[in-house]
């Protein structure tokens, strides 16, 4: 499927001028409307992050891939608890709050957030699991199976330990998913 370009996240002033101590914090949102919270809190003047990712749907013998939350009911926000009014994050459309020990919001350790922004893909969807070792166009050889020892092209991860390899067959390009465990660099 053709997904349109998504950001990584939403970012108003608050993101150009980050200060050495504005530091993530996870906000706990109303059930589905992680995406509303997100809007809302740009409009504030936050920068906010909505990690997403392509999830797996089946409807009536239908498969497709459609964007989801890599965490349901929660974004993320950064902020400099000294210099920003983060109490307002608790009364933004879509957010319940922020995740709190006691009084103070608790910042997400250092890193967390980065290392899902570094997982995104050219589409800003994060990429689950270790990833394929091939990239797109490469040739590759299916090793196992009715289909041992043809050399295909590599297209794309089809989820659940499976790869998408475009063959050669009768004169046509077939697509032919297969486990990645049964495909070697060609």
């Amino acid at each position: 499927a053709d997904f349109e370009h998504r950001a990584r996240g939403a970012c108003g002033p608050a993101c150009e001028t980050e200060s050495q101590m504005t530091l993530w914090y996870a906000v706990h949102t109303h059930s589905r409307s992680e995406e509303k919270a997100l809007a809302h809190l740009a409009r504030q003047g936050f920068c906010a992050y909505l990690p997403r990712f392509l999830k797996r749907r089946s409807h009536a013998r239908r498969r497709d891939w459609v964007p989801a939350p890599l965490f349901p009911r929660y974004l993320f926000v950064a902020l400099d608890l000294g210099r920003e009014r983060w109490r307002a994050v608790r009364s933004t459309v879509g957010a319940c709050d922020l995740v709190r020990a006691g009084d103070r919001p608790l910042p997400v350790p250092d890193g967390v957030v980065e290392e899902i922004q570094d997982r995104e893909d050219e589409n800003g969807f994060v990429v689950l699991g270790p990833g394929s070792p091939f990239h797109k166009g490469e040739a590759v050889r299916i090793t196992e199976g009715a289909l041992n020892d043809i050399v295909g092209l590599f297209e794309c991860e089809n989820g659940e330990e499976r790869v998408i390899v475009l063959l050669d067959l009768l004169g046509r390009q077939v697509r032919a998913r297969v486990p990645l465990a049964a495909v070697a660099a060609a």
